[in-house]
């Protein structure tokens, strides 16, 4: 078993792991528990003895105390699964070793090219070893760099005596990107007071707020009626939605906002003349903005079936998570912790804000306060996914650190 931060990512992402979210099982997809195996196995290797994998994909292990005070239980925690958006079978990962600038033309679709217009972080890797697919998958950087990083992690401290920490929790979730990635976690049987997500974006930066989420269910019951005779009698579903759909406000998207501004954003529509379905998902960092655009939303319906008076509809909000900000403010230490720990690691640290949302979200209001770190990936959800070997490591020392900075404060 080779042992480095990039020999264990190499292997990991290989392993298939989408999660589907049509799927109504936990996991949502049987394959995660392929990677979770792996993970139980290696993690018994290396002398963690509790390391298993449950019915529900989760992956539980500890590394245990090694200094006689009393120091809070932390966590670290990642996502195995790869998301949906893009395929994550047959991931064939290339090395670009001693990256020197510019563009990166991917060898398995010529259409697929990392440029460094539209990657400014890459600016910072000259001379780096960057890790990217063929350009035909998913390289599952989101959130296997996170898996290997804290495995990694939990091997130096293992084998490090000389390296003081208290008791640290390690777990592997399944379905974070379908927004299932804590339905099933134990929490009781994992035993933590406070943890970190290894699920963030570019080295040096910590998130400790996250957009509060909600979706919303639109359901168009129309008049049908045979097309020959239609006249002034129909009122077709699929045209509603389409009006519906055109009068959303256009800077109010995914693709006109930034930083802090939320958005309205369809993300699935089906129906016929009878009808219609469309289904939204609600962003903003405060949950005032969420009800705002959801009054928003329905006004717009409201305007749009008053031209359809034969047909109905129904309008359904779902919370999905909230801003952990508001229970990690309560405990300022879990973060000023992980910045002076990414210091120790030689970085400068960066606080902000995650644009979507990870199990940290709703860990913190199950009574788990739980901030994000970085992982080091870029360009997540896509084909042109990439990470450098050097930001993983730069992760396992920060790691490393923190769990060194809570027995030293303890």
């Amino acid at each position: 078993m080779t042992d480095t931060v990039l020999d264990r990512f190499l292997r990991y992402v290989v392993i298939d792991t989408q999660s589907d979210p049509a799927s109504p099982t936990q996991p949502s997809t049987v394959k995660q528990k392929d990677l979770g195996r792996v993970l139980v196995e290696e993690l018994l290797a290396i002398g963690i003895s509790d390391a298993h994998l449950d019915e529900h994909g989760y992956v539980y292990a500890t590394v245990p105390s090694n200094v006689e005070k009393d120091v809070p239980v932390i966590c670290f925690c990642s996502h195995m699964d790869t998301a949906p958006d893009f395929t994550g079978t047959n991931v064939r990962p290339q090395i670009v070793r001693n990256y020197q600038g510019g563009d990166i033309q991917l060898t398995g679709d010529k259409k697929q090219v990392i440029r460094a217009s539209e990657n400014p972080a890459l600016a910072d890797q000259i001379g780096n070893d960057i890790v990217t697919t063929d350009g035909t998958t998913l390289l599952g950087a989101d959130d296997k760099a996170g898996i290997a990083e804290i495995m990694s992690a939990a091997q130096i401290l293992m084998q490090d005596a000389n390296i003081k920490h208290g008791t640290i929790k390690l777990l592997f979730t399944p379905d974070e990107e379908i927004g299932r990635g804590v339905d099933k976690v134990d929490l009781k049987k994992l035993g933590a007071q406070f943890a970190y997500t290894m699920d963030g974006e570019t080295a040096g930066h910590i998130e400790d707020e996250t957009f509060s989420a909600d979706g919303v269910e639109i359901q168009i019951k129309g008049v049908a009626i045979h097309p020959g005779f239609a006249k002034g009698k129909m009122e077709n579903a699929i045209k509603i939605a389409g009006t519906i759909i055109d009068r959303l406000p256009k800077d109010l998207a995914p693709e006109t906002t930034e930083g802090r501004q939320g958005f309205l954003h369809p993300t699935d529509l089906t129906g016929s003349m009878e009808k219609a379905s469309l289904s939204f998902i609600v962003r903003d960092f405060d949950e005032a903005g969420l009800v705002d655009k959801e009054k928003l939303l329905e006004g717009i319906v409201k305007e749009v079936m008053k031209e359809y008076p034969g047909s109905t509809y129904a309008f359904k909000v779902k919370q999905q998570y909230r801003n952990m900000k508001v229970v990690l403010d309560r405990h300022p230490e879990i973060v000023e912790y992980a910045v002076e720990a990414i210091r120790r690691a030689g970085m400068s640290p960066v606080r902000g804000s995650i644009r979507g949302g990870t199990d940290g979200s709703r860990l913190s209001f199950m009574g788990l306060p739980c901030p994000n770190i970085f992982a080091g990936g870029h360009a997540f959800h896509s084909p042109r996914e990439w990470i450098s070997r050097q930001d993983m490591e730069k992760a396992v020392a920060t790691l490393v650190e923190l769990s060194k900075v809570w027995a030293e404060r303890a």
